[in-house]
């Protein structure tokens, strides 16, 4: 066999390639052995398994292989989330989840793009990545099903905070519509609608009353929730043995933290993720920087706004409650040395370093014990 055919190994043994590119209806399924050689596509049905199974194992009948053939596997990340990662694994099936902006493309201002293009072009890259170009891509680093699962609880809340948010926003809306403004929703809102009158002194029409009272329940039920979801957590807090929620103790010792913040940053990151480094503590919230120095060209782009969105916008707001209750620290103290006298959009660009540097002194804090100079901190959360 020529240097060209030659396949690729693993532990003295051939190896089986295969890309998967996953819709709702069908999935393009792609295997080769070796970068020279013509990659096999066939279509399975999207979520069936079996079908899958067996396409592996005529894969490995077509290029000459044993049953027990190592397969090494990959498909972009997308709403199928981590199932059919956790299927491939127990099927003994080496498999890496890619993140797909990470994916480097045609800088043509029109391309061909197909699921048989896109899995060549899966098949290719991960045939370098097996072979150690660990740059190729990033790999999407996969939680357990169990922390996977303590996620729901404040993604959960965030999505009825918003919920809430759209309801009373309507409501106000459809008020302003009658000349009716500055009226406050609370629990008295339902009896409050017979009293209300237009600006012309004339009480609601009947229907848009009776619209109001169904959004107000509907208001009502979502408060409830929100309600139901905070007696839990600080009931969890309180008693449970789980050593997340031991770490979301810890952090709310921190003054400033609050236990929102906290909880979410342990069950999205320092609960089950692990670090080498600050700089990959960093990326992980998209704050790391993004220089152009290219010839004469030299300046800063921002953040890259990569990783996890959600944990990005809750430590800038967490960054601005650090400053309010933590004026001693060593971060808030390099805050106002270099952004106290500056203008409005200068802080604003300023409080996303103080973000970083909070993240990786929390990291420090729950993983190496290392306390934030300067920071106020309770004995008792």
């Amino acid at each position: 066999m020529s240097a060209a055919t030659r396949r690729i190994e693993c532990n003295g043994e051939t190896v089986l390639f295969m890309a998967v590119e996953v819709s709702d209806k069908t999935w393009k399924v792609g295997t080769t052995v070796s970068p020279a050689q013509k990659a096999r596509t066939k279509n399975v049905p999207g979520g069936d398994v079996e079908a899958l199974r067996r396409e592996i194992q005529r894969a490995k009948k077509r290029f000459g292989m044993a049953e027990e053939t190592q397969v090494v596997s990959c498909y972009e990340a997308g709403r199928e989330g981590f199932w059919i990662h956790r299927w491939l694994e127990s099927e003994g099936v080496i498999n890496a989840v890619v993140d797909p902006a990470s994916i480097d493309v045609n800088r043509r201002k029109r391309r061909a793009k197909t699921d048989r293009l896109d899995v060549f072009m899966l098949l290719s890259n991960l045939m370098r990545w097996w072979a150690g170009e660990k740059k190729t891509w990033s790999v999407v680093v996969v939680p357990t099903e169990r922390d996977e699962d303590a996620r729901h609880f404040h993604r959960e809340r965030g999505t009825l905070k918003k919920e809430r948010t759209a309801h009373t926003n309507r409501m106000k809306c459809l008020l302003k519509l009658y000349g009716i403004s500055q009226q406050k929703i609370d629990g008295n809102f339902v009896e409050q609608l017979g009293k209300l009158r237009q600006r012309d002194g004339s009480p609601l029409p009947p229907q848009i009353r009776q619209r109001l009272e169904r959004e107000y329940q509907r208001l009502a039920f979502v408060e409830s929730q929100i309600e139901l979801l905070a007696r839990q957590r600080s009931e969890a807090l309180r008693h449970s043995k789980d050593e997340r929620i031991a770490k979301v103790r810890k952090l709310t010792q921190l003054k400033g933290a609050g236990e929102v913040g906290s909880w979410t940053l342990v069950m999205e990151i320092f609960g089950w993720r692990k670090f080498d480094n600050r700089r990959q503590v960093g990326s992980l919230a998209g704050l790391t920087g993004t220089p152009s120095d290219s010839g004469a060209t030299n300046r800063e782009q921002g953040i890259d706004k990569a990783g996890n969105a959600q944990v990005r916008a809750l430590l800038i707001e967490m960054a601005w409650s650090w400053v309010r209750y933590q004026p001693d620290s060593e971060i808030t103290i390099w805050f106002n040395r270099k952004f106290g006298g500056a203008g409005k959009r200068h802080r604003r660009i300023g409080i996303v370093g103080v973000a970083r540097r909070l993240l990786i002194a929390f990291w420090r804090y729950l993983e190496q014990d290392i306390e934030p100079k300067g920071a106020i901190i309770f004995k008792t959360p």
